[in-house]
C-alpha cells in the first residue's frame, strides 16, 4: 500500500496572507485532497517581536474563507519551545554546538580584518571567531551573563553524516530529480539566540519530522535551505520528505508578491468584493516570477 501523502502550510503570523501565500496553501491542499492524503496547518511564530496573535487569527480566517480545511489541530510553534530546546541539547551533547558571543559589529570587524566577505544563502558567513574559544572561557562568559547565540559547528556536523546528502525535488521541469546538497555553504549557522530560542531551520525540520510530513511544498526561494534541513535530518535520524518548490509569484508590475512590498492581502481583496473562487483563481493564475 502506498504511503499517505502528508503536506502542510506553515505561515509566520507577521502580517496578513496575500496571493503568494494563497498559491502555496492551495498547492499543498490540492495535492493532499486529490491523493486522499492529509493537509496540515502550522503557525511558525517563534519570533516574539514580529509575530502577533491577531495575525494568527487572520490566517485562520483567510484560509477558511478561501474554502481550505486542514486535518488535526493547528501546531503553534511557540507552544513547543521545550521540544526544540531538547533537540538543541541533543546536538550539544553530540559536540556540534558552540556559544557565539559576537555581535553583528564584531563579525563585520572580523570579516574586514580578513579582507574578504564570503556569503552564503543566509548572508554573510560567520568567520568562526567563537569556535576557537576554549571551554573555560566559554563557561566564564556564560556565567558572567554575557548574551550568546548557539551555532552549529558545520565541519564537525559534516564529519558525522554519510555524504553526499541529497533530496528528491518534484518541482523541476522534466520531472523529479535528486539534487545534491551543499550545507557547508551556510557556514556555522545560528540555531538559537537570546531573542529567538530556536531558529527557523531547526523548528521547521523538527516539525516536519514530528508531524510525518511526506511532501514539503514551498516557494523556490527556500530551495537552498533544504541543503541545511537535510543535514539536520541526517544528524538527528529524521526521515527526509520529498520537496516541491514552486515559482515565486509576481504582480502586474513584475515584482514578487511579498509582505515587505505591501502585496494586496486576501482580507483587502475580500473587502473589495472579490469572491473566494475569484481569489483562488487569481492565486493559481498569477504569473510565476
Amino acid at each position: 500500500m502506498a504511503a499517505t501523502t502528508v503536506t502542510r502550510f506553515a505561515p509566520s503570523p507577521t502580517g496578513r496572507l496575500h496571493l503568494g501565500h494563497a498559491h502555496s496553501a492551495l498547492l499543498g491542499w490540492r495535492i493532499a485532497r486529490e491523493s486522499g492524503g492529509r493537509f496540515l496547518l502550522r503557525i511558525e511564530d517563534i519570533d516574539p517581536v514580529r509575530c502577533r496573535p491577531d495575525f494568527t487569527a487572520g490566517i485562520l480566517e483567510d484560509l477558511a474563507w478561501l474554502g481550505l480545511d486542514w486535518d488535526g489541530p493547528v501546531r503553534v510553534q511557540s507552544a513547543h519551545l521545550p521540544e526544540y530546546g531538547a533537540t538543541l541539547a541533543r546536538l550539544s551533547g553530540m559536540g556540534l554546538l558552540y556559544p557565539c558571543f559576537c555581535t553583528r559589529a564584531d563579525i563585520a570587524r572580523e570579516v574586514a580584518a580578513i579582507g574578504h566577505a564570503p556569503h552564503g544563502p543566509d548572508g554573510l558567513l560567520y568567520p568562526g571567531t567563537c569556535r576557537r574559544l576554549g571551554a573555560a572561557e566559554r563557561a566564564a562568559r556564560i556565567a558572567a551573563g554575557e548574551p550568546y547565540a548557539l551555532r552549529l559547528d558545520m565541519a564537525a556536523a559534516l564529519r558525522r553524516v554519510a555524504r553526499p546528502l541529497a533530496f528528491l525535488e518534484l518541482g523541476l521541469e522534466g520531472g523529479p530529480r535528486r539534487l545534491r546538497c551543499d550545507p557547508a555553504r551556510f557556514g556555522d549557522v545560528v540555531l538559537a539566540r537570546k531573542d529567538i530560542p530556536a531558529s527557523y531551520h531547526l523548528c521547521v525540520t523538527q516539525d516536519d519530522a514530528l508531524q510525518g510530513v511526506t511532501l514539503v511544498t514551498r516557494a523556490e526561494d527556500l530551495r537552498p535551505a533544504t541543503d541545511l534541513h537535510r543535514l539536520l535530518q541526517a544528524l538527528l535520524g529524521w526521515p527526509a520528505p520529498r520537496y516541491r518548490h514552486h515559482p515565486l509569484l509576481t504582480g502586474p508590475d513584475g515584482k514578487r508578491l511579498s509582505k515587505r512590498d505591501n502585496a494586496p492581502t486576501l482580507a483587502a481583496l475580500r473587502e473589495a468584493g472579490h469572491s473566494p473562487a475569484a481569489v483562488r483563481a487569481m492565486a493559481e493564475g498569477a504569473a510565476p516570477g
